[in-house]
């Protein structure tokens, strides 16, 4: 418990220190953002990949708001009972019908009750979270229907573009490619930033919350599977590798890696989820220069580079993503309301030796999908063919960006 005079200085102190800072780069998403009475908003993404700039830029828009940070260091010991005075303060200090934003709201234990109480009110609510799992396991149980969610990502390339006040080209495409979007990153390009991220996701969002003792390993495991982006792995694989005794002790590290946004598993299609379930997966990492910093062996295969930044831009439009593996191969499957709609290869430079297999693991998937039209994605090769009826396109991945 805390005093109210201590809470009410944090409030104000985080308040004029957002009102100094700069806005930072719009984002693509805040357009999409429509702030509701009877529903809290909920922001999600990886640490230091924008949530709290977005919450600001937010905040500034509206005529009143209410804000506060509880990953303050001065709020160390806030219980659920302080929420109460929350509501009074805020009134206080800034009139009352103000929007509520609440930045990291998943330290505090409980937290959704008090939400919860403030959506019955039909106030307007907005709230970040670092850890997808737990936040989408309250709301399951406290705020069914009740809650609007928003994934946050590092930069777009479009976004990097806006930051770095760079034109569309092949040139910049090459910074984004290595450099990735994280903004802190960016702006300073030292790499200490990424190699800390890292160490805090694993850390203090997985290792101290679930209790795991052997963290060198863990972060081992993390930096395994950030290095080898688009590759097969299964999990009694990882299993003999880092020669840990339970299978079940991997399926729950991968998930806590997923969960904390550090990197993505995309399975095999298939008709049966149960198939989908035990088949090999793929990984893919949350940013390229996250795992271009915190990996050696990241940055020497170009393709999988190439495939990582793809990987990431359908995942912000798309949540249901597989890989395609019968006797041909196609390295991206997208389904939309229970129906594939798209299928997508990614070489990053088409030539005489690896033309056919490409074409042929695309053609094999419109095929089994009974498609028309398919995308071959390059580093910056542009061209368009029939085939068997079949429409390929091939576009260089900077501008189907």
């Amino acid at each position: 418990m805390i005093q109210r005079e201590v809470i009410k200085e944090v409030i104000i102190r985080q308040r004029d220190f957002l009102e100094k800072i700069e806005l930072g780069v719009p984002r693509e998403k805040e357009n999409q953002i429509k702030i509701q009475e009877s529903f809290a908003l909920l922001i999600t993404g990886i640490r230091r990949c924008g949530k709290s700039t977005l919450l600001n830029q937010l905040l500034r828009k509206q005529k009143k708001g209410y804000y506060l940070n509880l990953e303050d260091p001065r709020l160390e010991g806030f219980e659920l009972s302080d929420f109460n005075k929350i509501e009074a303060i805020m009134e206080e200090l800034y009139g009352e019908n103000g929007i509520y934003f609440f930045d990291e709201i998943q330290n505090i234990e409980g937290w959704e009750k008090f939400i919860r109480y403030l959506i019955d009110k039909k106030e307007k609510v907005v709230i970040t979270g670092s850890n997808a799992s737990l936040l989408s396991r309250e709301l399951g149980t406290k705020l069914t229907g009740r809650h609007l969610q928003v994934e946050m990502f590092p930069f777009s390339f479009k976004e990097f573009l806006n930051m770095k006040k760079e034109r569309l080209s092949i040139d910049s495409f090459e910074k984004y490619f290595n450099k990735g979007g994280f903004p802190e990153y960016l702006k300073k390009e030292e790499p200490p930033i990424l190699h800390e991220l890292l160490s805090d996701v694993v850390m203090r969002d997985i290792a101290i919350r679930f209790g795991i003792k052997n963290t060198e390993m863990l972060n081992k495991i993390a930096i395994y599977l950030i290095s080898n982006v688009g590759k097969e792995f299964s999990y009694n694989a990882i299993k003999n590798m880092f020669k840990i005794k339970s299978v079940q002790s991997v399926i729950d590290y991968v998930s806590y890696f997923e969960n904390a946004y550090l990197l993505f598993t995309v399975p095999l299609f298939s008709y049966s989820y149960k198939k989908q379930q035990v088949n090999p997966k793929k990984a893919y990492s949350i940013d390229n220069g996250f795992s271009y910093n915190n990996s050696a062996s990241f940055s020497k295969d170009k393709g999988k580079m190439l495939e990582n930044i793809v990987f990431l831009g359908l995942r912000r439009k798309f949540k249901n993503i597989f890989y395609f593996h019968e006797e041909k191969e196609c390295d991206f499957v997208i389904k939309e309301n229970e129906k594939i709609t798209k299928v997508i290869q990614v070489c990053f430079d088409l030539n005489e030796e690896n033309k056919n297999r490409e074409i042929n693991g695309l053609l094999a998937a419109l095929k089994e999908f009974n498609l028309k039209e398919g995308l071959i994605l390059t580093y910056n090769q542009e061209d368009e063919f029939l085939i068997e009826t079949k429409r390929i396109i091939i576009k260089p991945v900077w501008k189907w960006l």
